[in-house]
């Protein structure tokens, strides 16, 4: 019985996240039609990151099994005709080791976060970035990113209901860059906390209008307590944006 690992773009809007639930369009419930519908078995999708309901990827990794054995071109083609119309593309498809597991074998994610800060609003990319209509200090954003990254017990930046059995993450990168009028967030980890980048998007906010200093976002962290958290970015604005795996 192969198995398939496939990297998956798709913009987040219409879904109500990654995982199949009991009402709305979910993106692995997509996948696992598009595979029934090409293959004519019901499969277990299984992706690398649960992204939530709004959010965008343009790396995401997911595999499953089946049980004849298809040339990926094939199979990334098939599952491109059937997913038409939704906003979603299987980028690439290969076979993959049988103990391949796109969630547990990832040694790292990589996470986008794009605000636009401008007095218009945005046209073409209106649920795709989180729209500020005022200036943001990135200096100052980049300045407060330095003290997230290393070892630490990420509480104040984790969501109530995080399932995660420990707070305490590595944060490899956190980039604060500029490019035209939107400021990028980009974060790097083996593993991320549930709304944990949204989380420290919202907080970086706050920095870049002056309502914080890079001092009271040390301090948020230091204090482990939900409620020293900024308010939460939206999810439009977050991107998956790559999954790493060691050698296959």
């Amino acid at each position: 019985m192969p198995r398939y690992r496939i990297t998956i773009e798709y913009d987040g809007t219409p879904f109500v996240g990654w995982q199949i639930q009991a009402k709305g369009r979910s993106v692995q419930g997509c996948l696992t039609e598009a595979v029934r519908r090409f293959t004519g078995e019901t499969v277990s999708v299984r992706g690398a990151g649960r992204t939530d309901a709004g959010v965008h990827a343009r790396g995401q990794v997911a595999h499953f099994d089946l049980v004849r054995d298809w040339e990926p071109f094939k199979v990334r083609e098939a599952l491109n005709f059937h997913l038409k119309p939704d906003p979603m593309v299987i980028l690439d498809a290969a076979v993959a080791a049988p103990d391949f597991d796109a969630r547990f074998s990832a040694t790292g994610r990589g996470y986008l976060y794009r605000i636009l800060a401008r007095k218009a609003p945005p046209a073409l990319d209106r649920n795709r970035v989180w729209w500020v209509p005022r200036p943001l200090d990135p200096a100052a954003m980049a300045e407060a990113a330095t003290h997230m990254l290393g070892h630490h017990d990420f509480t104040t930046f984790r969501a109530a209901g995080c399932q995660a059995a420990s707070p305490v993450k590595t944060l490899d990168r956190l980039d604060v860059s500029v490019v035209g009028e939107e400021i990028r967030i980009e974060a790097e980890a083996r593993s991320f906390l549930h709304h944990q980048v949204r989380s420290i998007a919202g907080s970086l906010k706050q920095v870049g209008e002056g309502r914080w200093t890079p001092a009271d976002m040390k301090a948020a962290l230091e204090a482990r307590d939900r409620a020293r958290c900024g308010a939460l970015a939206p999810s439009r604005g977050l991107y998956l944006m790559d999954v790493m795996y060691g050698a296959l």
